[in-house]
């Protein structure tokens, strides 16, 4: 497979994962959307991948990114983008230059919600000759009609659609490998935080 996407190549965007935005995003499960998030920003960190963070109206609804974010990326989470209330986050420019500040021409982004927050960064990235892979769940929309008019509507426009074990896989290239066996680590130890803490979940319910 040609045109991968590696560690060395590519740049990991976390957009909007705040604690009232997550409220919206009623079309991914929650906790898969947050293990979902966990395990990008901890392969960008553990893997040095350049990771960009970036909020909206932190002091609004939609509040400050997740807790996981400042406890896994607190460098990436200290030098947040907190924009002001530019829906397309491409077009507000400190972010833009954070991204280009990267020198990464492969983008993975993730966010919310995939209906609002990242539609529009996505499809501005690749009209600015980016490539983009959008990670659709570490992500939701509040409905899954919306969410399916999103990603069908980044498709159209050149993004290409994936998944979190998905582009992990390819950022790894070779489990056996040096690289490729802590992102395998990575992506076992967020698949078993999940599957031990699902129980309590469901008995505090």
């Amino acid at each position: 497979m040609k045109n991968l996407y590696t560690t060395q190549n590519a740049a990991i965007l976390l957009i909007d994962h705040q604690v009232g935005t997550i409220k919206l995003a009623i079309s991914t499960p929650r906790d898969e959307l947050v293990r979902n998030t966990r395990a990008l920003a901890r392969t960008a960190v553990e893997a040095g991948m350049p990771l960009v963070l970036t909020s909206s109206q932190e002091d609004q609804f939609q509040g400050l990114l997740l807790d996981d974010l400042q406890q896994l990326a607190p460098d990436a989470y200290a030098e947040r983008v907190k924009r002001p209330g530019v829906v397309d986050c491409w077009l507000y420019e400190p972010f833009r230059q954070a991204v280009l500040a990267t020198g990464r021409k492969k983008l993975v982004m993730a966010g919310l919600t995939n209906d609002v927050c990242i539609v529009f960064p996505a499809i501005s990235a690749i009209e600015d000759g980016f490539e983009v892979q959008v990670v659709a769940d570490a992500g939701g929309s509040p409905t899954k009609a919306a969410d399916d008019a999103a990603l069908n509507r980044m498709a159209s426009h050149g993004v290409t659609i994936t998944s979190t074990n998905q582009l992990l896989a390819e950022l790894a290239t070779d489990w056996a490998s040096p690289g490729g066996s802590n992102i395998q680590r990575v992506l076992y130890e967020e698949n078993l935080r999940h599957l031990v803490e699902a129980p309590a979940s469901r008995t505090n319910a």
